[in-house]
């Protein structure tokens, strides 16, 4: 069945925000199917997990991911390295169903058996009330977008604190609605905008409309919105990356399609493919219980399409500018050969 993203979006925000107490409602992952997936136990009486961002996976032959690293690294003043501890904070809502997300379905609808209303200080409180607290925050779903209050009340909270140079928040955004605009005052617009250290990365769920549509349930026609999304956010002039999934049921004409999204991304700017990262999709717990024959070739196209990508990128840019560092790959229309190292 096709998700009504609009209605689901509107039902959930209602159920999932409290305007005026400036609370939302956290995941709580103690004794959920998501935490058997962890390294170590949740954190932050439950709300909380440490995530270990890791730009290689394993003996994965895929592209490495520099995200969030670099970024961070970047604006924290920190050595490159390959892994980074991330607090992670995740919403209890999102309006699509991915087939391949690592989160439980049960924890994307408001659930109260497993979530508890928060706010920004509050989070804050139990992210400093640990040994070592990880140099960055993760504010991740579910669809942070649904309530997107929640990045400029963290931001306020760290700044007043006066950790707005010490911790880099960094968010995701599924491209699925303007509710970044719909519901943001200026003044809130303006201070993520020229917040120092933060850094958000957008998700293309999709390289065409087939793989979008079989990918998160969603209307089609919703497959062009991300391109309109990311280029409004662009314009802001946020630290913006994207991710993309190439998960697709048929391998018909995905050369042709990645072709036409790579294009898709350079009408936005110029650079933009160099600041995407191709997700391989895999089998986490509760991903396996979704497995079919249509989501099991859909994870050996995957394979594909990221050699289609990589052949696209090769043919568009120079070896040099394709060793560049993610975080320093401009993104004003420019050119990466006007970077100075």
């Amino acid at each position: 069945m096709t998700i009504d993203t609009e209605a689901l979006s509107t039902r959930y925000r209602a159920a999932s925000v409290d305007l005026s107490g400036k609370r939302l409602l956290i995941t709580n992952f103690r004794n959920t199917e998501q935490e058997k997936d962890f390294s170590k136990p949740p954190n932050c009486s439950g709300v909380g997990r440490i995530r270990h961002f890791r730009r290689t996976l394993g003996n994965s032959d895929w592209p490495p991911n520099p995200l969030p690293i670099d970024p961070a690294c970047k604006v924290l003043g920190l050595q490159l390295t390959d892994m980074i501890r991330a607090q992670v904070f995740q919403n209890a809502v999102c309006n699509w169903r991915c087939w391949y997300c690592f989160v439980p379905f049960d924890l994307l609808n408001a659930n109260p058996d497993y979530s508890e209303w928060m706010s920004p200080a509050i989070l804050i409180d139990r992210y400093l009330d640990q040994p070592n607290p990880p140099p960055m925050i993760d504010l991740t779903g579910g669809q942070p977008d649904l309530i997107p209050e929640w990045v400029p009340w963290m931001m306020a909270e760290l700044k007043n604190r006066g950790l707005d140079r010490q911790v880099y928040p960094w968010s995701d955004d599924n491209l699925s609605n303007d509710y970044f605009w719909r519901y943001l005052s200026e003044a809130d617009i303006e201070l993520i905008a020229t917040y120092p250290n933060y850094g958000r990365v957008c998700c293309f769920k999709g390289f065409n409309v087939e793989s979008f549509a079989f990918n998160t349930r969603a209307e089609p026609a919703l497959f062009e919105q991300q391109f309109e999304l990311m280029k409004k956010l662009l314009n802001l002039g946020i630290d913006l990356y994207s991710y993309a999934t190439f998960t697709v049921p048929s391998r018909h004409g995905i050369e042709e399609d990645m072709r036409c999204f790579v294009d898709r991304l350079q009408m936005l700017d110029e650079n933009l493919p160099l600041r995407t990262v191709p997700l391989q999709i895999q089998e986490f717990t509760p991903v396996k219980q979704r497995l079919n024959s249509a989501t099991i070739d859909a994870l050996h196209n995957q394979q594909i399409a990221i050699e289609a990508w990589l052949q696209e990128l090769e043919q568009r840019f120079s070896s040099k500018e394709l060793s560049y560092n993610i975080a320093d790959i401009p993104l004003d229309k420019g050119n990466v050969s006007r970077l100075t190292h």
